[in-house]
């Protein structure tokens, strides 16, 4: 007759080890991952989303998020082509789109993705005038893009969007840069107040000629002068008397 009381503990073992098995064997992989998957050393390729099983000590998988990433670039000292010293820093969005590449042919991609964008911002900036930095972000947003892209695309990894975020300049240059600003303004608003007087000088030369074509229109003048000096509250009242008004009533013989 079989002792179960002996066989108790082997069976426990036996237990045991089917449910170590059975928890490395199966794997779940989200909606958003993938399982990239070696069999002795050698690339089975990508699985998941799902349910799926793997050998245990036999297989090895490796858990790849395919969700867009953010990393920050840190703060870059950089000298721009006319020779300003600033401090960069950017943001870089991206993801992975081929997760065997993402595993095979980068030893971290997340790692040398921040690298690669940290050596591209220094370049591109240091290409570039202080002017289009400040006033032409968007263009070099663009490039850094495109250079870090195609630098992460062997690796599987599509980089969308490589936003600047601050540029940090010298105080002698913001001091600098505002009394440029300060001065530009004074020379519009001397240019603009100099059209002004010159319109309004054409103007009067253009009024100045229809009365000297016309003299009533120089009589009608002067009585309206007349009328707004009269609403004033003033005791005396000087006017000039033009000449040309008395032509307007001599014959056309003696206006000769």
């Amino acid at each position: 007759m079989v002792n179960f009381g002996s066989l108790y503990p082997a069976i426990l073992v036996v237990v045991f080890l089917i449910v170590i098995f059975l928890s490395n064997a199966i794997k779940i992989v989200k909606e958003y991952e993938r399982g990239v998957i070696f069999r002795l050393g050698r690339l089975l390729g990508a699985k998941g989303p799902g349910l799926f099983w793997i050998f245990p000590i036999v297989d090895k998988m490796f858990r790849i998020d395919m969700r867009t990433a953010v990393i920050d670039v840190p703060v870059q000292e950089v000298i721009t082509k006319d020779n300003v010293p600033v401090r960069v820093n950017a943001v870089v969005y991206f993801r992975v789109m081929d997760p065997e590449k993402s595993i095979v042919q980068v030893q971290n991609f997340i790692a040398a993705t921040q690298q690669i964008s940290q050596t591209t911002l220094r370049s591109v900036i240091g290409q570039a005038h202080l002017d289009q930095l400040l006033a032409e972000r968007e263009a070099l947003n663009t490039k850094l893009q495109e250079i870090i892209d195609e630098a992460t695309d062997p690796w599987g990894i599509k980089v969308s969007t490589v936003e600047i975020k601050d540029v940090e300049i010298p105080k002698t240059m913001q001091r600098a840069m505002a009394a440029q600003a300060e001065a530009e303004r004074d020379r519009r608003a001397k240019i603009i107040n100099a059209e002004g007087e010159f319109q309004a000088a054409q103007k009067l030369a253009e009024a100045a000629h229809v009365m000297a074509e016309e003299p009533m229109a120089l009589q009608l003048r002067t009585l309206r002068t007349i009328s707004e000096v009269s609403a004033e509250n003033a005791s005396t009242v000087v006017l000039p008397f033009p000449i040309e008004i008395l032509r307007a009533f001599l014959p056309k013989e003696e206006k000769k």
